[in-house]
């Protein structure tokens, strides 16, 4: 309606996370006289901008309008990347996209078994604690978030399917018993992944950092998880010939955590063994892998139908069971973000 009102000279622009719409919604509706200079700030509105990065899209400008854009944009203190529409869009299906469904499913799980994970000792401590913050911080935010992320981006529909595809593989193999073809399928991915990387560093995450930011008590003696979201994750990065190393320089912290954790898990050997052996051998965690398998599929049927309503109900309904514990967990999550992104230097 306004669009072909736009001053002439004037420089047009958008913060959304999905930019294909977007640019669609400019390139149809501007006049041909004015810029197009979009943007995209890759953090939740709680995290200190400084430093993190920040996507400017020079989409149709004159390299004097550009850099006024980007001389205004400068005083958030960001790191500034330059990609275009369609760059900016596939990096947010690779890491933001698949990453949400993730926790998505294990909210979705937890409320399908009537659980508050802070109160089952399996849950508490360690890569658990991450597990369950980052969950809650994305249930306690605005459901068409990151339902828009998911069903408007052209390449997260793939990455979303693909998830839920390599969580019902994993878990037919850890049912069936098939210990061999799910160890061979685990480390081929393992090293897909994380192969070409140079080990010698420290971990992105460690255990100190990892027990200090508990919801709940941590038991004396940790119950073991075969961590079906975390092994899915990199079959599913695999399957896909994702290198998240790649996207690093325009990764939110979400991601950065959610990487963290599985280069945890893959870098220690003897934890990798052993969550493959609990998951043929130990049936506590079967209810709880079922509701996940369900919920990761339910998910990506979602967004391959573009149902919003769907998207909406799922999301809602789970963010009711959790909302007692919203306060807690942002206050929680946000000094754990900060905290892990001032040690890795990130």
């Amino acid at each position: 309606m306004y669009g072909p009102s736009t001053k002439l000279g004037a420089i047009v622009g958008g913060q959304t996370s999905c930019k294909a719409p977007e640019i669609a919604a400019f390139e149809k509706h501007l006049p041909k006289d004015v810029d197009i200079v979009s943007c995209h700030s890759l953090h939740g509105p709680n995290v200190d901008p400084r430093g993190q990065p920040l996507v400017i899209i020079q989409h149709r400008a004159a390299q004097e309008n550009f850099d006024k854009v980007e001389k205004v944009l400068s005083s958030l203190g960001s790191k500034h990347v330059y990609l275009s529409a369609a760059k900016h869009d596939r990096i947010t299906a690779d890491t933001q996209a698949v990453t949400h469904a993730a926790f998505l499913s294990m909210g979705k799980a937890w409320h399908a078994n009537a659980q508050f994970p802070w109160e089952i000792d399996r849950y508490v401590g360690g890569i658990e604690n991450v597990k369950i913050n980052i969950t809650l911080r994305i249930y306690s935010q605005k459901w068409h978030v990151y339902a828009g992320l998911a069903i408007l981006n052209p390449y997260a529909k793939e990455q979303i399917r693909q998830y839920a595809q390599s969580v019902t593989d994993l878990y037919k193999l850890m049912l069936g018993g098939h210990r061999e073809e799910l160890e061979d399928r685990i480390k081929k991915a393992g090293a897909a992944v994380f192969g070409a990387q140079n080990w010698d560093g420290d971990l992105l995450l460690n255990d100190e950092v990892l027990d200090r930011f508990s919801l709940g008590k941590k038991p004396e003696k940790p119950t073991p998880n075969n961590h079906l979201s975390l092994l899915a994750m990199v079959d599913c990065w695999s399957q896909l010939q994702i290198v998240p190393y790649d996207h690093m320089i325009c990764s939110t912290p979400l991601f950065r955590l959610w990487l963290g954790v599985t280069e945890y898990l893959f870098r220690k050997p003897g934890l990798l063994d052993d969550v493959i052996r609990i998951a043929i051998e130990d049936n506590t965690f079967r209810s709880d892998d079922l509701e996940f398998t369900f919920a990761a599929r339910g998910w990506s049927d979602c967004v391959t139908f573009g149902d919003f309503e769907s998207y909406k109900d799922r999301f809602v309904s789970t963010q009711k069971f959790f909302e007692p514990r919203f306060s807690d967990a942002t206050k929680v999550g946000n000094e754990m973000i900060k905290t892990i992104l001032a040690n890795t230097g990130k």
